[in-house]
């Protein structure tokens, strides 16, 4: 974390995508509490939060409020400086075909390319929450995730406060990734035994925001570089970033 604080130039709440922009502009998804009636789910100190320092507001990660955890997930990633970091322009699904060839693979979220990977794999586990066709319940975890030798998450744990318990479950000898948009592109996530992190930089303000304030979903986000960090590429001592959720993740 930068030692000064940071001011916050602008905090947008869209509907699928959350921004945060200080130092750079971060990127979280929007999460809310399926068990709040709409319209119910407030969020503290709206019409100021754009005069917090950016280290304040990420400190809104620990919130139990998932609205404002994304808003401080969001705060976090804006402060991250990757000058310096080797990234490679890899697709993820590429990496878990090849990680995932002929073993068993589990996959925290659903993402678009689960029926893609599924026939390189001896088995394809998809843990959500909200399962789709095909998927397991989230509760499912402490039975498929320490049979999985390769296991991706979602960067959404971060958020909902998850990433701690699931870690916990995995083998310990198994390949992890950390993945999607919300994903801290920091090398202090290998100490948690990741090998690889796939996210996302936002290159274009003006039009992340755009198609963010008009309801865009990952696909549909304009501006952004998908960047992926991979352990071997970073020297093993880091400095001290300040990264927390609201349990001891990274």
């Amino acid at each position: 974390m930068p030692p000064i604080p940071i001011p916050v130039r602008g905090v947008y709440v869209g509907v699928h995508w959350t921004m945060v922009c200080s130092l750079h502009c971060g990127l979280a998804a929007t999460l809310t509490d399926a068990h709040v009636p709409h319209g119910h789910q407030r969020v503290r100190e709206v019409g100021r939060l754009h005069t917090h320092s950016a280290q304040e507001l990420a400190t809104w990660l620990a919130s139990e409020n998932p609205l404002e955890a994304s808003i401080g997930m969001a705060a976090y990633n804006s402060l991250l400086e990757i000058e310096g970091l080797v990234f490679e322009a890899i697709n993820a699904v590429e990496v878990l075909k090849k990680q995932g060839a002929g073993r068993n693979v589990a996959i925290v979220g659903h993402f678009p390319f689960i029926e893609e990977l599924r026939p390189f794999t001896r088995n394809l586990w998809v843990l959500e929450l909200h399962p789709a066709p095909g998927d397991l319940p989230a509760t499912a975890a402490p039975e498929v995730l320490p049979q999985a030798d390769v296991v991706a998450i979602t960067a959404t744990t971060l958020i909902n406060h998850t990433l701690d318990d699931l870690l916990d479950l995995c083998s310990p000898h198994a390949w992890r990734m950390l993945l999607g948009p919300s994903t801290p592109l920091t090398p202090r996530l290998f100490d948690f035994g990741f090998a690889m992190l796939s996210g996302a930089r936002v290159v274009d303000e003006k039009a992340a925001l755009l198609t963010i304030q008009q309801g865009a979903i990952f696909p549909q986000v304009q501006g952004v570089q998908l960047l992926t960090l991979k352990r071997e590429n970073v020297h093993p001592k880091q400095p001290e970033t300040g990264l927390k959720s609201g349990t001891n993740a990274p």
